[in-house]
């Protein structure tokens, strides 16, 4: 098996060969593959490697907690009566997804839209297409004339990173921004939406994603701009009551203190690195699905949906 190593990128084009499960639940937790429905596909087949053993269960499953599709993807995997068929399975049933995610949610969006995304959500975290990027790209490919606004994402540049590299690789009009640049712009009228993806989604709607969407859902209220979120269905976990049940991985300090070797904070000094925070229902105006668009979230909708 083996993953396009997403440290590297935009720099270098590296792949890391997996072999086990225990090399896949590291390639996870390093974040060689990231992006909640990617991490689900990346442990399908890791339990494949694996032979479905309990040991390779659990390795897997202690990858990383916030993204509820990679143990979605490990129960499944356990009831499979052909482990490499289910993987495969995971992996062109997201692709399906995804696109149909697209379609949903480009008609969400008005021509010459100036779209906001954090972090990444395209290709690169999911097993083609994208889920909120995905959105954005068949947007772009209904010739909506729409661009995007990428935030830089602090601290691992994932925007940066990676979603700005894909929207160049598509020819998708694409401007990055710090992420403290993203009340100004709104303030002066620079952007018409928001749209974001999810790592897990409470039943009440409650959604988990990448640290600092919480203070872009806030602006984007202030500035009575839509905010989207766009996420499989094996991303909503119906078993959580709402957000504050959410575990919050807290990552490695030095992903804070510095970057690839380059440090910039002083030694000695705290640190605390936060990998997701929560956005509260009130704040998202739709979740785009594969069944559809769920408009003003709450427990009601979403259990319809899921139905």
């Amino acid at each position: 098996m083996e993953l396009l190593d997403q440290r590297m990128l935009p720099d270098k084009t590296m792949y890391v060969t997996c072999r086990t499960a225990a090399q896949v639940a590291d390639a996870i937790r390093d974040m060689v593959v990231r992006g909640a429905p990617a991490i689900g596909c990346a442990a399908a087949f890791g339990a494949v490697l694996g032979g479905r053993s309990k040991e390779s269960f659990d390795l897997l499953a202690k990858s990383r907690p916030t993204a509820v599709n990679l143990f979605w993807a490990l129960e499944r995997m356990k009831g499979a009566k052909d482990a490499e068929d289910e993987a495969i399975a995971i992996l062109e049933e997201d692709l399906a997804a995804n696109h149909a995610m697209g379609k949903h949610g480009a008609a969400l969006f008005q021509e010459g839209a100036r779209i906001m995304t954090y972090c990444n959500t395209g290709a690169l975290a999911t097993s083609g297409h994208g889920t909120a990027l995905g959105v954005i790209r068949s947007a772009f490919e209904l010739k909506k004339n729409i661009s995007v606004i990428a935030c830089e994402t602090r601290p691992y540049l994932q925007g940066a990173r990676l979603t700005a590299w894909e929207c160049v690789q598509e020819g998708i009009p694409c401007t990055l921004v710090t992420d403290n640049m993203a009340g100004h712009l709104m303030a002066k009228g620079e952007v018409d939406a928001v749209i974001v993806g999810a790592d897990r989604i409470a039943a009440n709607g409650d959604t988990a994603n990448k640290i600092g969407t919480y203070m872009v859902a806030v602006l984007a209220q202030r500035h009575k701009l839509p905010f989207y979120v766009a996420a499989p269905l094996s991303t909503f976990d119906p078993k959580i009551p709402d957000g504050s049940a959410i575990v919050i991985e807290e990552r490695p300090a030095q992903e804070v203190t510095g970057y690839r070797g380059v440090r910039w904070a002083p030694e000695g000094v705290a640190v605390r690195n936060p990998a997701f925070d929560v956005t509260p229902a009130e704040l998202i105006t739709a979740i785009v699905c594969e069944k559809g668009v769920i408009r003003e979230p709450s427990r009601e909708r979403i259990a319809a949906f899921l139905r």
